[in-house]
C-alpha cells in the first residue's frame, strides 16, 4: 500500500496538473468545463444525445475533452429547454451556446495553414470576397473565350474542359488537404485508438441519418420555443443529400467524359443531368428552410458572432443550387455564357471557403462521432477493478 506521504504527493501533483490545464484553457473552454461539472452531477439529460454519456466517462474536462464534446454536440437545443439550471438561474447552464463558442475555436486552432484560421471569425467577409473574386475570374474568362452560337448548350465552348478540370480540381484538392490536416490534428489531440468496423458503421449511420438532431427522443429539436420539431433534421437532410447528388452528378459526368468518351452537353434524361437537377432542387429547398430556421432561432441556442458564418455558408449553397437550375433551363439561349460564369463563380467561392467556414463543422462532427463510437466500446476509465 502507498504511504500517506506518497498519496499526498500524488494528490498535489494532480491538483497542480489541473491548475496548469485550466491556465492553458481559453475562457470559452473553461466555461464548457464548468458546465460539464454541473451536468455531470445532475445527469438529467443523459439520454438526450452522445455528449452526455461521453461526459459521464470523465471526472475532469481538459482542453482535449472539451474540444471532443463541443464537436460531438449537434446544437439541437433540447438540453437547454429541459435544464433546471438554465438562464436566468445563477448557474447559467447553457450547453448549446457554450459548445458553439468552443467549436469555432477548435476550427481556428486546427486550421491549415495556421494563418488562415482567422478566416473562421471573418467568414462573412471571406465569403463575399471569394464570391466576388470567383465571379470576376469566370466573367473575365467568358469574355476572353468568346461566346458560343445560341442553341449549342455546350459549356466547353465557353470554358475548355481541361481548364475547368484544372482550376476546380486544384481548388477542391487544396480544400481536401486543408480539411484532412485539420481533422488529423483534432484526432491526435485525444486519439481513442482501437478503430473497428462496427464503430465506423455506427458513426456513419449517425452521420447519414443525423440521429442526434432527433433530440434523443425522436421528437426533434427545439428551435425557437419549448416545442419539438423535426424541421432542422429534415432541412439538413435535404441540404446534405442535395449537395451529395450534385457531387455525384459531377463524378458521373467525369466518368462519361474520360472513361466512355461521352462529352457534354448531356440530355435532360441523362444520369448527370438527372442527379444534378434533383440535387439542385434539394439544395434550394433545404437551404431555404435552414435560413428561415436560423432567423427564428432562439438567441440562447448559439453564438451570435457566428451568424455571419452560418448564413454565408447557407447562402452559398443556396446560390449554387439556384444558379445551376437556372443555367440548366437557359443553356440553349444566348444568356448561357454569363449564367455559366455566374454559376461557376459561386461554386468556386464555395470550394474556396470549404475549409474555413461552416462546412468544416460537419467534418469535425463526423470525426467526433467516430471517436465516441470507439470510446463507448471500451471499459470506462472510471471503473474500479476488483
Amino acid at each position: 500500500m502507498q504511504s500517506l506521504e506518497a498519496l499526498t504527493r500524488e494528490a498535489r501533483a494532480l491538483a497542480a496538473n489541473e491548475v496548469v490545464a485550466l491556465i492553458d484553457m481559453t475562457q470559452a473552454e473553461k466555461e464548457v468545463s464548468r458546465i460539464m461539472q454541473i451536468c455531470n452531477a445532475c445527469r438529467y439529460c443523459e439520454g438526450f444525445c452522445a455528449v452526455f454519456p461521453a461526459m459521464t466517462r470523465r471526472l475532469e474536462f481538459g482542453r482535449a475533452d472539451v474540444h471532443f464534446l463541443a464537436n460531438l454536440c449537434h446544437n439541437c437545443g433540447a438540453c437547454l429547454h429541459a435544464c433546471q439550471y438554465a438562464p436566468p438561474h445563477e448557474f447559467a447552464v447553457n450547453v448549446p451556446q457554450a459548445m458553439a463558442k468552443v467549436r469555432v475555436n477548435t476550427y481556428t486552432e486546427y486550421a491549415w495553414p495556421a494563418s488562415f484560421g482567422a478566416l473562421y471569425r471573418k467568414n462573412g467577409t471571406t465569403v463575399a470576397l471569394a464570391l466576388a473574386g470567383g465571379l470576376a475570374l469566370f466573367l473575365a474568362l467568358a469574355v476572353i473565350s468568346g461566346r458560343p452560337q445560341p442553341g449549342s448548350a455546350n459549356f466547353y465552348s465557353v470554358f475548355p474542359h481541361n481548364l475547368l478540370a484544372l482550376i476546380f480540381g486544384t481548388v477542391f484538392l487544396l480544400a481536401l488537404i486543408s480539411l484532412s490536416i485539420g481533422v488529423r490534428k483534432f484526432w491526435k489531440n485525444e486519439d481513442p485508438g482501437g478503430l473497428s468496423a462496427d464503430a465506423a458503421a455506427e458513426a456513419a449511420g449517425s452521420v447519414l441519418t443525423l440521429r442526434y438532431l432527433g433530440g434523443g427522443h425522436g421528437k426533434g429539436c427545439n428551435n425557437d420555443s419549448d416545442s419539438y420539431s423535426l424541421s432542422r433534421r429534415r432541412f439538413h437532410h435535404l441540404t446534405f443529400y442535395g449537395f451529395m447528388l450534385c457531387f455525384a452528378s459531377t463524378c458521373v459526368a467525369t466518368l462519361y467524359h474520360y472513361l466512355f468518351a461521352l462529352e457534354a452537353p448531356y440530355g435532360l434524361t441523362s444520369l448527370p443531368v438527372f442527379l444534378g437537377s434533383f440535387g439542385g432542387m434539394s439544395l434550394v429547398v433545404g437551404c431555404s428552410g435552414l435560413f428561415i430556421l436560423n432567423l427564428r432561432r432562439h438567441p440562447l441556442h448559439g453564438d451570435a458572432s457566428q451568424k455571419g458564418m452560418d448564413r454565408g455558408f447557407i447562402a452559398l449553397l443556396w446560390l449554387a443550387g439556384l444558379t445551376g437550375l437556372v443555367l440548366l433551363g437557359a443553356r440553349e439561349t444566348g444568356a448561357m455564357p454569363v449564367l455559366l460564369a455566374v454559376h461557376l463563380g459561386v461554386v468556386m467561392a464555395l470550394f474556396m471557403t470549404l475549409p474555413y467556414g461552416k462546412f468544416a463543422h460537419g467534418i469535425y462532427r463526423s470525426a467526433a462521432l467516430l471517436k465516441w463510437a470507439i470510446e463507448k466500446r471500451k471499459p470506462s476509465s472510471l471503473m474500479v477493478e476488483e
